[in-house]
């Protein structure tokens, strides 16, 4: 306990809480969020030092002239996040935090820094100890995973299934599967497919491992990729023992006019619909180009439909593939629609290439066939396509006030990209160093990622940091970008 000469415990007796804290300009956030992030700095610098009593919610409201939901709301924020503790018949006090304090466990893995760039501003940073914003790509939304329904669906299926089907799977991944999702894209994604040529994988990654592993023993070495991409996918096409070579992408998707200078390359990864990182749409006149280009080159187009179900002001955009499958392999997954953790995905070949991809698997050489058999159970279900309405609604409510968000409290920024997918890019006019942001954003305890991380030379797009709103909290929104517009500020010794 903080004591003073009069034994009064240190609260609002003889702290002046509506000059203490300041809360900002109006119209720059919720008065809670703008309480709890006073809150927030005045117990970071000391001027509320640890073990300090805050008021009771009834007389904070009083001396700052709001109501008393405003206080209640900033106070649970800052208990969340580890800032202060409510103890029964004690109120609420400042927590005290060790210096040092490693930060919480089981975060996923972010890209680090750039070689050669600042690592982070010198001077003393801010210890952060609370809960953690999710704002780093790569997730969905992992609190909406069906579990109930999946659950159902499993024990459904393991009641149903004969003996026979006990024995070793089938090497493309079981027939019923197969089918379905054949029936799926056909009918989502404008797809042309036929169920002998569809491979359940583990992922994407898998399955362009797969595919490279065979346009290798084909004969074909070298690989374009999207430069910036998808760290992962050139990692699959080294491990596989093929060179990658980045092209650029611009704000129109794939340069694809620079494949007529690479005479090398026989083979593309792209993602049309919705590029990451930078949330670019393949346009039609490069669409067609790059089919032109297949043919040309007698190559292969490795499409990747990562998330393009996730479009919020227009219909999304139909497959490549579905335009001529003798020179598109379709690939998907569930990390985005469902979970990663079910590791289910599948690749659609062109008919010469399906029994070469299938003797490149590896173990495990697909998801388990109790897993297989239970998405199927969902799709036919009709809950799959449920669950992926819901879950649009969801993301296009929250892409909306994470970009409203973004334009108050960051009004220098700008976003780009199409209003699709489970991330955006966020810019800023004139130069920052993104990856320094991103270091001084963990610090404050909001995970962002840096355009650098994912990008091979391509520097004509500029700087830029990437957001991910998939596992964003709804009622983390304007928190996240607040803390993120405090690492965007230059602090003091920022160099």
């Amino acid at each position: 306990m903080v004591v003073i000469s009069n034994s009064m415990e240190q609260y609002q007796t003889n702290l002046a809480w509506d000059t203490l804290l300041d809360l900002g300009r109006p119209g720059t956030g919720p008065l809670h969020a703008r309480l709890s992030r006073a809150l927030r700095e005045a117990i970071r610098s000391g001027r509320v030092p640890d073990g300090a009593s805050l008021p009771p919610s009834r007389e904070m409201a009083a001396d700052l002239g709001c109501s008393r939901w405003v206080v209640t709301e900033a106070y649970e924020q800052l208990v969340a996040e580890g800032y202060v503790e409510g103890r029964v018949g004690s109120g609420t006090r400042v927590r005290r935090v060790e210096e040092g304090a490693a930060s919480p466990e089981g975060q996923v893995d972010r890209p680090a820094p750039a070689a050669g760039r600042v690592a982070a501003p010198s001077g003393p940073l801010p210890v952060f100890t609370g809960q953690r914003i999710d704002m780093a790509p790569g997730l969905p939304d992992l609190r909406h995973f069906p579990m109930a329904r999946w659950l159902a669906a499993c024990r459904s299926v393991a009641a149903s299934l004969p003996f026979t089907e006990l024995g070793y799977p089938d090497r493309g991944g079981h027939r019923q599967l197969r089918e379905v999702l054949a029936g799926y894209l056909m009918r989502v994604r404008g797809a042309v497919v036929d169920p002998l040529d569809v491979t359940v994988t583990t992922g994407v990654t898998d399955g362009v491992t797969r595919a490279c592993r065979a346009m290798g023993l084909a004969g074909i070495e070298v690989v374009a990729t999207e430069d910036p991409g998808w760290n992962r996918l050139r990692e699959a096409v080294r491990v596989a023992g093929l060179e990658s070579v980045p092209v650029p992408v611009d704000e129109h998707g794939l340069q694809v006019e620079l494949l007529t200078d690479l005479p090398q390359v026989r083979a593309v990864i792209v993602g049309p619909a919705h590029q990451f990182p930078t949330g670019a749409v393949l346009t039609p006149e490069r669409r067609t180009a790059l089919l032109e280009w297949a043919r040309r080159a007698d190559g292969l187009i490795l499409e990747d439909d990562y998330d393009a179900e996730f479009r919020y002001d227009r219909r999304p955009v139909g497959t490549m593939q579905g335009t001529d499958r003798s020179r598109v392999a379709l690939l998907g997954s569930l990390s985005k629609s469902l979970v990663p953790a079910l590791g289910i995905g599948w690749i659609v070949t062109p008919p010469s290439w399906t029994e070469a991809v299938r003797e490149t698997e590896v173990r495990p050489a697909a998801p388990p066939l109790l897993d297989q058999l239970a998405f199927a159970e969902l799709v036919e279900s009709g809950a799959y396509d449920r669950h992926m309405r819901a879950a649009r609604k969801r993301y296009r409510a929250r892409r909306d006030a994470l970009v409203a968000a973004l334009a108050s409290l960051m009004p220098d920024c700008h976003v780009s990209g199409a209003a699709a997918g489970l991330h955006l890019l966020v810019r800023r006019a004139g130069l920052f160093d993104a990856p320094v942001v991103v270091t001084r954003a963990a610090q404050l305890g909001v995970d962002v990622a840096s355009l650098d991380a994912y990008r091979i030379s391509n520097r004509a797009i500029g700087m830029g940091l990437v957001l991910g709103y998939g596992n964003l909290g709804d009622g983390e929104v304007t928190e996240g970008v607040a803390r993120l517009a405090e690492a965007m500020a230059k602090p003091a010794g920022y160099t």
